[in-house]
């Protein structure tokens, strides 16, 4: 029995999705499958977390549109059981290359995000209208990014699972037991607020800086935004002329992350725009206390309307400050609760052995 897998992505330079596909991977390979990996370009700081037993296939490539021959001889050659894809252009190529190979490969497609707020533009919309029909299988990553497809895309909706992200395992406890040497996490300072993403306009943290500065009016606060993007200048400049040089601090991007969401006092996730965000699950099961913008689509979700987290309306600092301010002040001990849900909802184990039964076919 052929019992190959192919992971297909850009690279692994550190966002949410090449996070998913890295734990998929190691997944799959732990239940006894062979792995491959393959790479546009092989680079980024996740390739120093796979492990040895998951092949990297570097198609050596700087745009994943010049992949399509790269990814149609490996197709042949190596004939994988499945190859799953993620992100929109990324997934149109791959359903391309395993039609035009002639294998019998099953194509399973990740929907990371609602495509209604793609920043690919009609074009890419286009495309996912044309060719997502041709793939075996669709994987939404939350209820909302399924219907937004169904809606966006004319896709039939009985092609389309609803798999969360597996995000909570041993590793992301054992990570956030690390030690962390920061002065702002030292005993008796001002409260930490944190957010994580990359430094982009859909994350909206220009938003979150803005409600920071209202709720310094009422008591001190620190903000720390960890990622990295195309916005840092302008986020940058926002902060000077706020005069948040002291309060606000942009690190860039942290191989390990979950110690400072461990010992901050508040997460924030601020997005106009999210398909299911790893940083909020990952907040929940390290007991953090967390706000989110209400924003299409996940967040209700995770949160269960607003059972484990205030939800506030996109691009409203002053709510999003009053939001702040009453989940500092007012500790509701539900965060037991809530870490027991994310285990149970987004364990890596379960969530792996969802993917191995719709690449089997049995779903």
């Amino acid at each position: 029995m052929n019992k190959r897998i192919a992971l297909f992505l850009p690279s692994l330079r550190g966002g949410g999705a090449e996070r998913v596909m890295v734990d998929l991977a190691k997944g799959f390979s732990e239940k006894g499958y062979t792995v491959d990996l393959i790479l546009a370009k092989a680079e980024g700081p996740y390739l120093s977390e796979l492990t040895s037993s998951i092949r990297v296939i570097d198609l050596a490539q700087p745009r994943v549109a010049f992949t399509l021959l790269g990814l149609i001889k490996y197709l042949r050659k190596e004939k994988p059981m499945a190859l799953l894809a993620t992100l929109n252009h990324v997934n149109v190529i791959a359903i391309l290359a395993t039609k035009l190979s002639g294998t019998s490969t099953r194509i399973i497609v990740r929907q990371a995000n609602t495509l209604s707020t793609n920043s690919g533009g009609r074009l890419i919309s286009l495309l996912v209208r044309f060719f997502y029909p041709f793939a075996d299988k669709i994987v939404a990553v939350s209820s909302g990014v399924a219907d937004d497809l169904v809606a966006t895309a004319r896709v039939n909706r009985k092609t389309i699972e609803v798999i969360y992200n597996p995000i909570v395992n041993e590793a992301l406890y054992k990570k956030a037991n690390e030690s962390i040497d920061h002065p702002w996490f030292k005993a008796g300072g001002p409260p930490v607020v944190l957010s994580a993403g990359r430094l982009n306009a859909i994350k909206d943290f220009a938003t979150l800086i803005a409600a920071v500065k209202l709720t310094k009016q009422i008591r001190p606060l620190r903000l720390m935004i960890l990622g990295e993007g195309n916005c840092r200048k302008e986020l940058e400049t926002m902060i000077v002329s706020n005069k948040l040089e002291d309060d606000v601090l942009l690190p860039g991007f942290i191989s390990n992350p979950f110690p400072f969401f461990k010992h901050c006092n508040l997460f924030v996730l601020s997005s106009i725009s999210e398909g299911l965000p790893n940083a909020l699950i990952q907040s929940l099961a390290l007991g953090v206390p967390v706000v989110s913008t209400d924003c299409p689509n996940g967040p209700n979700e995770i949160l269960e309307s607003g059972r484990w987290g205030k939800l506030v309306p996109i691009k409203k600092p002053q709510l999003m400050s009053e939001a702040i301010l009453s989940t500092l002040e007012n500790s509701d001990n539900k965060q037991e609760d809530a870490k027991s849900s994310c285990k149970e909802r987004f364990g890596v184990d379960s969530i792996v052995l969802k993917y191995i039964k719709i690449i089997m076919d049995q779903s």
